[in-house]
């Protein structure tokens, strides 16, 4: 049975093309008009979803994060979101505008109020962090507005995944869970593809794909190739930006790249090993079959001395059945250069 669920009129699964989500993120600085810009070029490079960031500062943290520093940045991550937020109407507007483009609205609320404004604001569904995939007040308060989420699960075990499993199987909630390393940028040797294969067995009947912040598609594809149904990255139109997820953002040329080539790869997936339908005109000249050498007399017997397989396949009898046909008797003369058929092969 197909596993897949629906945002809007999209189908998600592994019988879709990959889902590519361009987060935005917070990498607007707060400012509208440069998240606008973005939603522009991501657009033209043929995104399907624009993702933001929800942040509501007072309900998301408390004083204490004015001393916490990032890895990746030199300011506190309470400063960081307090000037890269949008309030509340230029979200909105934000949102209008992204629709009013054909794409879907995503975005990652960080708190409660955040939820709640989303859910004001009709969003199809819901994108968790992964800071949140453990939170599962949070988690069960968003998903008891049953519509779909999507879970990244870094920074998680199996363990904590469960639990949020736990919940949005009992609130009947569509969803997907994301595989990710949360470190900006994320080097290849930590993008770890082996925990993504391990929510694919742990989780067989679930959507599964990569949250990836590496700074190529490289992990995206591979992901592909593995089986991911969504691919989310984060992207900016322009590596001059000054925000915060800049340095592993895709720009317009790779996020265009990236919906190319994982659709690709996508259809590369699957079958099985044996020779397709497709493969017999070139079977027909590739594979060999056993041809005589010297002219043979009816009654003779077929010895290495006078057959040997030989290009095209054009015969009934091929190479793997050589060995079977020596010392057996030729039912009527043949030419040397004739490809046996089993009507020339007796074994009496």
């Amino acid at each position: 049975m197909s596993t897949y669920f629906t945002i809007g009129n999209r189908h998600i699964g592994n019988d879709y093309p990959p889902l590519v989500i361009a987060e935005i993120g917070i990498n607007h600085g707060g400012n509208l008009s440069v998240a606008k810009e973005m939603v522009d070029a991501a657009y033209k490079a043929g995104a399907e979803i624009i993702k933001h960031q929800t942040h509501v500062i007072d309900d998301e943290m408390t004083e204490s994060a004015k001393k916490v520093i990032p890895g990746n940045a030199k300011d506190s991550i309470y400063h960081i979101m307090e000037r890269s937020a949008l309030n509340e109407k230029d979200e909105f507007e934000l949102k209008q505008y992204v629709e009013e483009k054909g794409m879907i609205f995503l975005s990652t609320p960080f708190s409660r109020e955040a939820a709640n404004r989303l859910e004001k604001m009709d969003v199809l569904a819901y994108k968790i962090g992964s800071g949140e995939c453990n939170n599962y007040p949070l988690i069960e308060h968003v998903a008891s507005f049953r519509k779909p989420m999507i879970v990244s699960t870094g920074m998680n075990t199996i363990i904590s995944i469960k639990k949020t499993v736990q919940i949005l199987e009992e609130y009947k909630v569509p969803y997907a869970l994301l595989h990710c390393t949360n470190l900006y940028p994320t080097p290849p040797e930590l993008v770890r593809l082996g925990g993504f294969q391990e929510l694919q067995k742990q989780f067989p009947n679930t959507v599964i794909g990569l949250s990836d912040h590496t700074v190529n598609n490289n992990a995206a594809i591979a992901a592909t190739a593995l089986g991911a149904s969504i691919l989310e990255r984060h992207f900016t139109d322009s590596y001059d930006r000054n925000g915060p997820d800049i340095e592993c953002s895709m720009d317009p040329q790779a996020l265009k790249s990236l919906i190319k080539d994982s659709k690709e790869v996508a259809r590369m997936r699957g079958g099985t090993k044996e020779p397709a339908k497709e493969e017999k005109v070139t079977m027909d000249f590739a594979f060999s079959t056993v041809v005589t050498t010297k002219n043979i007399k009816k009654g003779d017997r077929f010895t290495k001395d006078n057959v040997w397989v030989k290009r095209p396949g054009i015969g009934e009898i091929y190479a793997e059945d050589y060995n079977n046909i020596l010392g057996k008797i030729a039912t009527q003369d043949l030419n040397s250069g004739y490809h046996l058929n089993w009507n020339n092969v007796s074994s009496k």
